[in-house]
């Protein structure tokens, strides 16, 4: 037997048996699982981002762990088991890549793109679903991601703009505006352009192939890095960062940026 089958067919036995012995997996739910379950994610997107091939691994364990958990979960409410849950993916898969299975034509990843949004949203029309196309994207995505998303979704449509050029024009529109916004000193106003400045910049990022938030988070340890040198420094010299003037920070800020990190 094929060591893949061999090794799931192990986790659905242990799974069998700690749901039976073990007091703490006896007691969880959906509801308790969800926030651990999140948690898994984040932790598997950050061991991509550090591109460790062994913390990778070792979190899609967990992650698998926690999908055979909800399988098991269903299966004992008897609203579904694990074969029907891969099955049903399986036949997806098989449905909305009609340029695979079928006679459909898709000679570019935009076209497999449009093709998977219109049978996505027939699929929806045909169990008396809402039609929107948008209505996939869960509301619980944190704000940057959604708006990669919605973006992502109404491109698979064709609602999309045609340059790069004419995304970053809409960016410079969106910050004078938000220039304006800030010279009003309404803080209504501001907000609301200070969102349409991000949402236009996630935009552009996507023109780029730019992931922004991957992006962000470059930005955001990078940040911590050259932070922590400065706090470093003030340790060397006996003092608390605070103890440091803004000139002083400012030095050792950019004496970090000359350091190559790993």
């Amino acid at each position: 037997m094929d060591e893949n089958l061999v090794a799931f067919g192990r986790l659905l036995d242990i799974m069998d048996e700690l749901r039976e012995k073990c007091p703490w997996d006896k007691k969880q739910t959906f509801e308790t699982l969800i926030q651990l379950t999140i948690e898994e994610v984040y932790e598997l997107a950050d061991a991509v981002l550090k591109k460790d091939a062994d913390e990778i691994k070792n979190e899609l364990g967990d992650l698998f762990l926690h999908l055979v958990f909800y399988a098991k979960l269903g299966s004992e409410q008897k609203a579904f088991s694990v074969a029907q849950v891969l099955n049903a993916v399986c036949d997806k898969l098989v449905r909305r890549h009609p340029h695979i299975y079928g006679t459909t034509k898709a000679e570019t990843e935009e076209e497999v793109k449009q093709n998977w949004e219109k049978i996505k949203l027939s699929e929806k029309s045909s169990s008396n679903a809402p039609k929107s196309v948008l209505e996939g994207v869960p509301l619980g995505l944190p704000a940057i991601v959604k708006a990669t998303r919605i973006q992502e979704k109404a491109r698979g449509v064709g609602f999309d703009w045609d340059s790069s050029a004419a995304v970053w024009q809409k960016v410079e529109e969106e910050l004078n505006e938000l220039k304006e916004a800030v010279l009003s000193a309404d803080a209504n106003a501001i907000e609301d352009e200070f969102g349409d400045l991000m949402f236009a910049l996630v935009n552009y990022a996507r023109f780029i192939h730019v992931i922004p938030e991957n992006a962000l988070e470059r930005t955001n340890q990078k940040f911590i890095t050259r932070f922590q040198y400065i706090e470093k420094q003030a340790n060397l010299n006996g003092k608390q960062i605070t103890d440091f003037s803004l000139v002083e920070m400012e030095a050792y800020w950019q004496e970090a940026k000359t350091i190559k990190q790993n």
